[in-house]
């Protein structure tokens, strides 16, 4: 087990090879930090959660949390990569042996990129149960036919995960049922049947790699199958539990990157004869965002705590992603207004990181669906959604 203040050091000393004009020119011209990936996937850090056996590090997500916050905290994005590690959760749990034999030493390794996370689509939202991706039975396998939005990464991945659905809705099934999650290998897609799969790339306001696609009547065969046919979601959520604890402590480190740029700023620059510092109205704002920074870190290693355990950990993963992505805001609105006009111009990077600390209360689910969970499901007051 890697001490988690070596893991620190180790990443942020990787992160200091790539100060912040090399993500501010990234950012200017929306490309993906090949560079960055590369190094941390060749440093491990990347396989963080896959087991030591199949050539990972075998650590627990708030380990694996660690990593993401401390690439956040130095300046860059973990957007870039995160999903490699949210997505191991469905397939450390419910993939087969076979899968994963298959798969994690390539992960582990770096020769191989799961990145993407095939889920939502524009007509179902955050309303994942509706989602209308078909996949038949063909054979010996399946053909997968839909649209899907906000698909990042797929570009720069050689596996997908995919979900589908295999039995109609409205069929006397759960909502949750009927849904089928696929580990795609895009290689075999993109050598053998390129017309089967469409991507568009999606220009956002800050640097992501995100695109809509389209999957043509894409065939995969039977051992793409995550799990047991028709119980993809359930698989998902153990996902997003993931998921949320890890863009939590990517907003908890942009938290404190706001922080620390605030405070220096303040400590350096002066007006009217004294230190910004030195004025309540400037200092008072900076403490209390980083107090809120502080209590929501604590909140995500409760939630990280849980999940390693293998209990229940939604609520407070939840409760962890909301926390996060409120504090980060504040601070982010805090630094920005610490450096006055300046935060706007591009060399002190508060425009760039401002825009995309935006994201977490947006995604991966929006702060008010997160409230609707915690009030029905920690308060039992009734479903609102």
């Amino acid at each position: 087990m890697i001490e988690r203040e070596r893991l620190r050091a180790d990443v942020a000393a990787l992160c200091s090879e790539f100060p912040d004009e090399y993500w501010r020119e990234l950012d200017q011209r929306r490309g993906y930090p090949e560079e960055f990936v590369d190094a941390l996937t060749k440093a491990g850090f990347l396989s963080a959660l896959i087991p030591t056996e199949f050539g990972g590090l075998g650590l627990g997500i708030g380990d694996a949390s660690v990593i993401l916050e401390e690439i956040n905290r130095s300046g860059g994005h973990s957007g870039a990569c995160h999903a490699q590690m949210y997505t191991m959760a469905a397939l450390l749990r419910h993939g087969s042996d076979e899968q994963k034999r298959a798969y994690l030493p390539g992960l582990a390794g770096g020769s191989l990129r799961l990145q993407a996370f095939s889920i939502t689509e524009q007509t179902a939202g955050s309303d994942t149960t509706r989602i209308e991706t078909e996949a038949v039975r063909n054979g010996d396998g399946w053909t997968i036919t839909g649209e899907k939005s906000w698909t990042s990464r797929i570009d720069q991945s050689d596996l997908a995960l995919v979900l589908a659905r295999t039995s109609p809705r409205n069929d006397g099934r759960g909502r949750a049922d009927g849904l089928t999650l696929f580990l795609v290998d895009l290689r075999e897609v993109r050598a053998k049947q390129p017309e089967a799969l469409i991507v568009e790339p999606v220009r956002t306001m800050f640097n992501f790699a995100t695109n809509r696609v389209s999957y043509r009547g894409m065939r995969v065969p039977a051992d793409a199958v995550i799990g047991d046919v028709g119980k993809g979601f359930r698989y998902v959520l153990d996902g997003w539990n993931a998921e949320r604890v890890l863009l939590a402590a990517e907003a908890i480190g942009d938290g404190y990157w706001f922080i620390s740029r605030a405070t220096a700023y303040a400590n350096e620059v002066e007006r009217f004869g004294a230190k910004l510092a030195v004025n309540q109205g400037v200092q008072f704002p900076i403490a209390r965002a980083y107090t809120k920074i502080r209590a929501a870190d604590l909140m995500r290693f409760d939630a990280a705590e849980r999940f390693d355990r293998g209990e229940a950990c939604g609520v407070e993963a939840n409760m962890a992603k909301l926390l996060a992505s409120d504090a980060s805001w504040e601070a982010a609105n805090v630094a920005l207004d610490t450096h006055g006009g300046y935060g706007f111009v591009d060399t002190y990077d508060v425009e760039r990181k401002f825009r995309e600390t935006r994201l977490y209360g947006v995604a991966p689910v929006n702060s008010n669906l997160v409230l609707s969970y915690v009030g029905t499901k920690a308060l039992g007051m009734p479903k609102s959604y």
